[in-house]
């Protein structure tokens, strides 16, 4: 009996989820992906490197013998989000992004076209990317079983 009461008089740990939503971890990969279309130059080394080939590159030359994209696609329904694009691309243009809430009602909506990697709503992820932890919130989920000191300061204001 003993037990029971002790857990019968401990605080509440359960958040009302699509009212109040917690902070993931900082280096989260998220079912998203963001392109930075100034820094790419279509050298296809992120899809070269996934291995289902999920990722779609159409370039073609400019007048200076650079590579311009035309249109880059991810197949998002078959990405297993490993983050092996991410890692391999030389020029830090292609990033993971913080949301987990992307479930649609077609396979056809699970593809991701240019306008929507470069969504300037899209969160980016410190995957990959250790100097952008600075600008991302601290995580709020549980932490060893423990609610964060962050969300106890929230509760309380």
């Amino acid at each position: 009996m003993a037990l029971t009461f002790r857990h019968l008089f401990r605080s509440f740990i359960t958040t009302q989820y699509p009212e109040k939503r917690l902070s993931t971890s900082r280096r989260i990969r998220g079912q998203q992906f963001v392109w930075r279309s100034d820094l790419c130059t279509g050298c296809a080394t992120c899809a070269k490197s996934c291995p289902h080939g999920i990722i779609q590159i159409t370039t073609s030359t400019n007048g200076d013998n650079r590579y311009v994209v035309d249109n880059i696609e991810f197949d998002t329904g078959r990405c297993m989000f490993c983050g092996l694009c991410v890692e391999a691309c030389p020029y830090n243009a292609l990033y993971m992004g913080r949301s987990y809430e992307q479930a649609r009602y077609s396979r056809k909506l699970l593809w991701a076209d240019m306008e929507t990697l470069m969504d300037p709503a899209n969160q980016v992820s410190a995957y990959g990317h250790p100097e952008l932890e600075w600008r991302i919130p601290r995580q709020s989920l549980l932490v060893y079983g423990q609610i964060s000191q962050e969300m106890v300061d929230e509760e309380n204001d």
